[in-house]
C-alpha cells in the first residue's frame, strides 16, 4: 500500500467513476483499475462493487475510505510542517564546546542566532578538546569548537577565533611588569596548570626545558577556578587572553607574554563534511562568523 494507490482511491470515490479518476490522475483506466487491484490484492479483499455502470465501496472499501483521508491528511500535515521548518526553522542544534568557549565565545554568537531563529533551541555539551571532536563525529553534537588544529578527514574545519595564551598573575606580583618571561623565571613561583587538553600539550612543549624544576601546585579542569585561585594567591597560571582581560581593566590581574615567541591559541569550529546542513545549521554557522569577523576588526 502506497500513497498513490491511496490517492488513486480516494479519487474513484469522489468522482464514482474509474474513468473520471483516470483524468485527474492523469493516467489510463488500465493503469487505475490495475493499482485498485493490487491494493485488493494486499488487503485481500475487494474495495468496490460494480453494480452495472454504476460503483459503490464494500464494507471493507468504507473503512479503508475513512483510513485513506486520514494518512493523506497526515501527508499534507507533514508537508506543511516541512515548508514551515524552512520558511520558520524549529527544531533544535546541540553545540559541543568547553568551559571557557561557552563562557567567553558563545555568548554573542547565541544572541545573534537567536534573533534569527527564535524557535530554534540551542543546547550546550559542555565537553573537553577531543571529546568535542568524538560529539561530533559520533552525531551527538551538530557543531564543537575545538582548538586548532584538528586532523580528521571527516570533518569541517572552519577557523573562527586567533587568541594568545599568557601567564596569569594576580595584581602587584613580582612579575607583573616585565611584558614577557622564560620558562625559568617562573621556578620560584607555584604554577597552577589546566588539566588536561591542547593548552596543557602547548604548555607542557614550553616548559620542557624546566620541567624537573617547575612547582605545580594544582592542576584544575576549570577557566573560573584557576582564576579564583591565582586571585586567592595559590599560584600563576596561564590562560587565553581574552578570558580575563576584564580583570585586568578591573585592577585584579596582571598579564605577561611567554618568551622566546608569543604563544598562540587557534580556534575552530568543526562540523561534519557528510552532514546536510539545515537553514538554522548555516544561519548559525554564519553567526559564528560574524562574531568572528567582528572580533578581527576590535583586535585591528
Amino acid at each position: 500500500m502506497d500513497l498513490d494507490q491511496l490517492h488513486t482511491f480516494l479519487e474513484i470515490v469522489r468522482l464514482k467513476s474509474f474513468s473520471k479518476a483516470a483524468q485527474t490522475c492523469f493516467r489510463t483506466q488500465p493503469a487505475i483499475s490495475a493499482q485498485i487491484r493490487q491494493l485488493e490484492q494486499e488487503l485481500n479483499t475487494s474495495l468496490f462493487e460494480r453494480l452495472g455502470t454504476r460503483i459503490q465501496l464494500t464494507p471493507a472499501g468504507r473503512i479503508l475510505c475513512d483510513y485513506a483521508e486520514q494518512i493523506l491528511d497526515l501527508r499534507r500535515q507533514a508537508q506543511d510542517a516541512i515548508n514551515e521548518l524552512d520558511r520558520v526553522p524549529r527544531g533544535e542544534l546541540v553545540i559541543a564546546a568547553n568551559e571557557a568557549t561557552c563562557v567567553y565565545v558563545l555568548p554573542t554568537v547565541f544572541s545573534s542566532f537567536k534573533r534569527r531563529f527564535p524557535n530554534v533551541q540551542l543546547l550546550v555539551d559542555r565537553s573537553y578538546g577531543r571529546h568535542v571532536v568524538e560529539a561530533v563525529l559520533d552525531n551527538l553534537a551538530d557543531f564543537g569548537f575545538t582548538q586548532l588544529p584538528v586532523q580528521e578527514k571527516r570533518l569541517q574545519v572552519v577557523p573562527v577565533y586567533t587568541d594568545e595564551i599568557k601567564l596569569l598573575l594576580p595584581a602587584g606580583h613580582p612579575l607583573a611588569g616585565v611584558g614577557s618571561v622564560a620558562p625559568h623565571d617562573l621556578l620560584p613561583y607555584p604554577l597552577l596548570l589546566p588539566k588536561g587538553g591542547t593548552t596543557r600539550t602547548k604548555l607542557n612543549l614550553w616548559l620542557e626545558g624546566v620541567e624537573d624544576r617547575i612547582q605545580i601546585s594544582m592542576e584544575l579542569d576549570s577557566t573560573e577556578m584557576i582564576k579564583r585561585f591565582v586571585l586567592a594567591g595559590m599560584g600563576i597560571s596561564f590562560m587565553a587572553a581574552s578570558h580575563f582581560e576584564e580583570g585586568v581593566s578591573a585592577g585584579q590581574f596582571a598579564a605577561a607574554t611567554l618568551a622566546p615567541e608569543p604563544l598562540i591559541r587557534r580556534l575552530g569550529l568543526v562540523y561534519r563534511r557528510d552532514k546536510a546542513l539545515s537553514k538554522a545549521g548555516l544561519g548559525f554557522i554564519e553567526s559564528v562568523m560574524e562574531r568572528a569577523v567582528a572580533t578581527a576588526v576590535v583586535e585591528r
